[in-house]
């Protein structure tokens, strides 16, 4: 068999909405993306895949596959347990899509959300390896030098893999290798025969150990975020901009006088901001969860869309957007509070502003360097204008570059 010819090649990610350890895990997010879109996205730019289905009990699981390209199968309860098996949920998939399609793959691909860090070029490798006849199974493993020990039920203490009585040096011993849960490349016929995912011939695909981790704690979720914490960005390049009010345009805080009208602190700078954005052609919307006059004064000032008594932002966010015929993935969110998280998850870009607090920043694709009320608002549209500015200038030069060869 030689990968020259098209093959089949299914990824299966299970991915369920309860979990004991970590509530919604499979929803979490790292550096602005939820876990299991991390996972779709590595199916996806995987040049041998060539269908990615998503295992699920799960709507909020369901849209967010659907939003990344991925299908979907609807795992039934029975196989949606904290006892049920990935292997159960594959085989359920690869059952549900025969009945509808009538076709089995080639290579079927076990593939875990909670293995973030998954380069799509192991993945590729380890299909093709299966695809070529080198193995019937090739799956994610890291090297590991570490001295294994073992403690019998007597008590008495044991070397595992290694004898106590002698220390090499790490460049001086033979590695083993850790499995590390992220992928199961397997050939479907022995797969669905053996109904396990190690069967036959098989093979390690080693990837780096900072690709290894897996997630089965809050501590490893936090040392996730941690490792993928939002680069400097120069540029955000998208088409519209929402924004909640309290905590991005104002430093969250109100001075309420005796008749109990509120007052808030603004920035002239974030002003200047928004009118050089909304001279640049870029829509923009503020979102309140309360019905206030200072919110509608401001909004009518700076001359854009203000929707508030909001509660639903996701839904409300989802909705301007489909009216503006926009791509959600070209579409920026500020926000500040866990409110906000669930509209963050329904555009490409969640921005948290710098005081923000930890889960919104754990949420967001980049994190400002200015707190709320006091540029935060300006720091993302001039973050958008760069970007515009940028393409405008790639637009000029190519159009340049162009003329020059007509003549």
């Amino acid at each position: 068999m030689s990968t020259t010819d098209p093959q089949e090649v299914l990824v299966v990610i299970p991915a369920r909405g309860g979990s004991k350890g970590i509530p919604f895990k499979n929803l979490k997010p790292v550096s602005g993306r939820s876990l299991v879109t991390r996972a779709v996205e590595a199916a996806r730019n995987t040049p041998l895949v060539t269908d990615v289905v998503v295992s699920t009990d799960s709507a909020d699981i369901r849209f967010e596959a659907e939003r990344f390209g991925a299908r979907v199968v609807e795992r039934p309860a029975e196989l949606s347990g904290d006892t049920a098996t990935s292997e159960s949920a594959v085989l359920h998939a690869l059952d549900a899509l025969d009945q509808e399609f009538g076709t089995r793959p080639v290579v079927t691909v076990l593939l875990q959300c909670t293995s973030p860090f998954i380069d799509p070029a192991d993945l590729n490798e380890a299909v093709r390896k299966v695809l070529d006849g080198e193995a019937d199974v090739a799956f994610s493993v890291a090297e590991n030098h570490n001295f294994l020990w073992t403690k019998n039920d007597d008590g008495a203490v044991t070397a595992v893999g290694h004898s106590a009585d002698f220390r090499p040096r790490r460049q001086d011993r033979e590695p083993q290798y850790r499995e590390t849960g992220a992928f199961y490349a397997m050939l479907t016929g022995g797969f669905t025969e053996r109904k396990h995912r190690f069967f036959g011939r098989l093979d390690l695909q080693v990837v780096p150990e900072e690709h290894a981790i897996e997630i089965d704690s809050l501590e490893d979720l936090a040392l996730v975020q941690a490792m993928a914490a939002p680069a400097e960005t120069t540029a955000v390049d998208v088409d519209a901009l929402v924004m909640d009010f309290d905590g991005v345009h104002t430093d969250d805080h109100a001075f309420v006088n005796s008749e109990g009208e509120e007052f808030v602190r603004v920035s002239r700078g974030d002003g200047m901001g928004i009118a050089r954005l909304r001279r640049a052609g870029v829509p923009q919307l503020i979102l309140s969860t309360e019905t206030n006059q200072v919110v509608t004064a401001r909004a009518n000032k700076l001359g854009v869309d203000v929707v508030q008594d909001v509660k639903d932002k996701a839904e409300a966010v989802s909705e301007w957007m489909a009216v503006r015929g926009l791509d959600p993935e070209r579409v920026a969110f500020v926000g500040n509070d866990v409110n906000d998280l669930p509209a963050m998850g329904r555009v490409g870009w969640p921005v948290a502003v710098a005081d923000a607090r930890s889960e919104v920043k754990a949420a967001a694709r980049i994190v400002l360097s200015h707190n709320g009320g006091e540029g935060a608002v300006r720091e993302i549209c001039e973050l958008v204008l760069a970007a515009h500015t940028a393409a405008a200038t790639g637009s000029r030069n190519a159009i340049a570059e162009m003329t020059e060869r007509a003549s």
